[in-house]
């Protein structure tokens, strides 16, 4: 089994940085849940968390996307208190270990409502761990209200490798590094060994949406890319196989990506998720088999 609990970046969420994140209740957020504080619309860290998720998306989703809630995860039990100092004494060893930079960042989880629910009250276990795949996506499945769930976390880095798609990695290659990320220069994915699961990651907030735009990306399996297909030929088939709005989505973003304004790694997740893996897989098939 690898061992290792992959978080999706979320790079900009900056204004929290220098702020604790368990900052005393403010009037309106609503402890009457327990173990999570809701937080009211008008509320900053509410406010701060719904913008940067939608900026996020982009454009091509954030339109349709509906924020049903954030809630903040309380540290008044006393496992929850006891998982934050742990998160602060080893930030606080890791900024020795590395020069006084513990590189802590902000990232996301995606899970189905049961799955954040476990981790909010008892921590990740073996069931967050995952194959190396790279493959969690704010695409996470739906409830069965359409409800979408994600934690955003704080995420103790340290020293990152680069750990490759479908790696089984356990641990770090030595003692240098911390963790691992999927891209040094341009990280969307952070890989935190299951032994640091829940010392190096911290769930702070749980955030709800509704996105009918967005499909479902499973966790296994790499995004299905090959060196046959040109992007060019993908958009010519992918017009003859999906509505006009999604190719319409599609194009728009193929035209950023055309233009330099996103890289390659943002297009291809952006029509996983318009077009959904199977499609694509099977356009691909189709066409190695004529060429």
């Amino acid at each position: 089994m690898a061992a290792q609990v992959e978080i999706e970046d979320q790079s900009s969420v900056t204004e929290l940085d220098n702020g604790e994140i368990f900052d005393p209740l403010s009037d309106d957020a609503d402890s009457s849940s327990g173990s999570t504080i809701l937080l009211g619309q008008g509320n900053q860290e509410h406010d701060v968390i719904k913008a940067c998720f939608l900026s996020g998306l982009g454009a091509a989703f954030a339109g349709d996307t509906t924020v049903a809630s954030v809630r903040k995860n309380s540290t008044e039990g006393i496992a929850t208190r006891a998982r934050y100092v742990a998160f602060r004494i080893f930030t606080e060893a890791m900024a020795r270990k590395n020069g006084g930079d513990p590189n802590v960042k902000y990232g996301w989880y995606a899970g189905s409502r049961e799955e954040i629910e476990g981790i909010v009250s008892y921590g990740f276990s073996s069931r967050e761990i995952d194959d190396g795949s790279h493959g969690i996506s704010v695409g996470a499945e739906p409830d069965g209200e359409g409800v979408r769930h994600l934690i955003l976390c704080r995420v103790l880095l340290g020293k990152p490798e680069q750990i490759a798609s479908g790696s089984k990695q356990s641990h770090p290659s030595s003692s240098e590094f911390d963790s691992g990320v999927d891209d040094l220069q341009n990280p969307s994915k952070y890989v935190v060994w299951s032994s640091n699961m829940n010392s190096y990651i911290l769930p702070s907030y749980i955030l709800s949406f509704r996105s009918p735009r967005l499909r479902v990306i499973g966790r296994g399996g790499p995004p299905p890319s090959s060196p046959w297909v040109s992007f060019t030929a993908l958009m010519s088939m992918l017009s003859k196989s999906v509505d006009a709005s999604r190719m319409s989505l599609i194009m728009r973003t193929y035209d950023d990506f055309r233009k330099r304004k996103i890289q390659r790694y943002q297009l291809v997740r952006m029509m996983r998720q318009v077009a959904g893996d199977d499609l694509l897989a099977q356009i691909i098939r189709n066409h190695r088999d004529r060429v």
